[in-house]
């Protein structure tokens, strides 16, 4: 009977994934040209174990990338229009955030299951909160879901002996990578689309999410949280960084004053101070190329 029931869970598996794949997964159509525009595509996904006693996959998927925009956001307000795509997923429909475990480290496959959906989810609020954080500003945002990828990150956490089994599964039912890319080149070149800021994307157009993903007070709750996860401090969000430092023209050792400096960025010894250094070092590393382009 057990076997018969897991056939038939593959089957229907296969069939939902390949009806995903061909009919519900057309590619985008009318998608502009990048040129004169500024886009942040961010989208990473991982696991596994760690020293320090931190969640891992919401540290990689949903901090990361939101330390990145944060540090990013001054530059996007002076290039508008600008986008900010962050790269979630239809699991983050079985996400559901606990504020007092936000952190802990999982264990096991099945709270990673979980770690990852609730990541997913932290995604799309994320989304949903800097929209609110910069309205007016010239800089929107959407979460987009790129649908199943046959990609790498498929198969890196599967056993060795498995691969070859799955390998010509996902072959088969799982989208090539130029597919997945369909939904974020949507929501970083479509014209018109400025209105959805905020909104959640699928399959080149938008799609509602659960009460959990709509949620305001969660969304800005998580924003607090994610300050103080990325070393940012206890602050009140991206409006204290709208409106840039005044420029002295006197001081020439501060020419990129829109630029949070490490120490606007660590008020605490509690919080996590390096990855927020080593992003600071990118982007001052990263100003001469782009003042010349």
């Amino acid at each position: 009977m057990e076997a018969l029931l897991l056939s038939v869970g593959l089957l229907l598996g296969a069939y939902v994934l390949v009806y995903y794949n061909l009919v519900k997964g057309p590619p985008c159509r009318g998608i502009a040209s990048l040129r004169g525009r500024t886009a942040v595509v961010t989208g990473i996904s991982s696991c596994g174990r760690t020293r320090e006693p931190f969640n891992l996959l919401l540290r990689v998927n949903h901090i990361g990338p939101f330390l990145l925009t944060y540090l990013l956001l001054p530059r996007l307000k002076t290039c508008a229009p600008s986008r900010v795509v962050v790269v979630s997923s239809a699991a983050h429909r079985r996400g559901r955030l606990d504020f007092t475990r936000l952190d802990r480290p999982v264990v096991g496959w099945r709270q990673e299951l979980r770690a990852y959906a609730d990541s997913k989810l932290a995604n799309v609020l994320f989304a949903r909160e800097l929209a609110t954080q910069l309205e007016g500003t010239g800089v929107t945002c959407y979460a987009a879901h790129p649908g199943p990828v046959n990609s790498e990150l498929f198969l890196r956490h599967v056993p060795g002996w498995l691969r070859p089994l799955l390998r010509p599964v996902a072959w088969l039912v799982l989208r090539a990578p130029r597919g997945g890319a369909q939904t974020p080149l949507y929501c970083a070149l479509q014209e018109g689309i400025e209105p959805l800021s905020g909104r959640y994307f699928a399959n080149c157009h938008v799609e509602e999410v659960p009460p959990a993903a709509r949620d305001d007070r969660a969304a800005h709750r998580l924003w607090e949280a994610s300050r103080r996860l990325a070393g940012l401090g206890p602050g009140e969000g991206a409006e204290s960084d709208e409106d840039p430092q005044p420029e002295d023209p006197s001081s020439p050792s501060s020419p990129h004053p829109e630029e949070p400096t490490a120490s606007e960025l660590h008020p605490s010894p509690q919080s996590s101070p390096d990855l927020s250094k080593v992003m600071c070092r990118i982007l001052v590393k990263a100003e001469p190329e782009l003042q010349t382009s």
